[in-house]
């Protein structure tokens, strides 16, 4: 996974947020997308909020790490993870044909086409469109996602998507309010790309795979 240079700022935030609440007893991954989430959104709430799962997160990250596909559902999330390149085809000539062929949203039918396009064991992140994560779910027999991180926001099927994501059985993250967003989902990514940074100065390294 890649390195980086940390600004202080960043890392004052995680002083900060550590004396508010203490994360120490999570898993490693647990605890950098947690924190990284928290970190990105100044919203505590998230501490309760998140759904992690240590095992599908470390799947998601070995993915990642073999060069598993990452696909997105809209910019501002691929626009959050500027060291890996993603699959984002909601702008996509075809994807505008298909919704309006299938009267399906730009979000789901974008999802439709990435399943086609990219094939099994993806990392698959909606901060978005509830109504991409329904879609993802009804394909994921052909998706076999190594990881959904499932993050949309709204009033309107943002906490259902979200509930049915986690009774899939899918390895996830998600979360059970109607939050979210793309912010979020970008933050979740990048907590994975990144796992080994978050570690305080001076802890001992664990046996975790290498969070932000």
């Amino acid at each position: 996974m890649s390195r980086r240079s940390i600004h202080p700022i960043e890392r004052e935030s995680y002083e900060i947020l550590r004396r508010r609440v203490d994360t120490s007893h999570l898993p490693p991954l647990t605890r950098a997308v947690l924190e990284r989430v928290v970190h990105a959104s100044a919203d505590l709430d998230y501490v309760d909020d998140l759904v992690c799962d240590e095992p599908a997160l470390a799947a998601g990250r070995r993915a990642l790490a073999s060069g598993a596909p990452l696909v997105v559902d809209a910019q501002m999330v691929r626009a959050g993870v500027t060291t890996r390149d993603s699959v984002c085809l909601v702008r996509d000539p075809r994807t505008a044909i298909l919704a309006l062929d299938a009267g399906l949203t730009r979000s789901a039918a974008a999802i439709r086409l990435a399943v086609e396009q990219v094939g099994p064991g993806a990392v698959w992140v909606v901060g978005n469109a509830p109504t991409a994560l329904f879609e993802l779910l009804e394909l994921s027999g052909r998706a076999r996602p190594a990881l959904v991180i499932g993050l949309p926001v709204g009033f309107v099927g943002a906490a259902e998507s979200k509930r049915a994501l986690r009774e899939a059985g899918l390895p996830a993250l998600s979360n059970r309010s109607e939050k979210g967003g793309t912010a979020v989902a970008a933050a979740a990514v990048n907590a994975l790309l990144y796992a080994e940074d978050v570690a305080p100065a001076g802890a001992p390294k664990d046996s975790r795979e290498d969070h932000s």
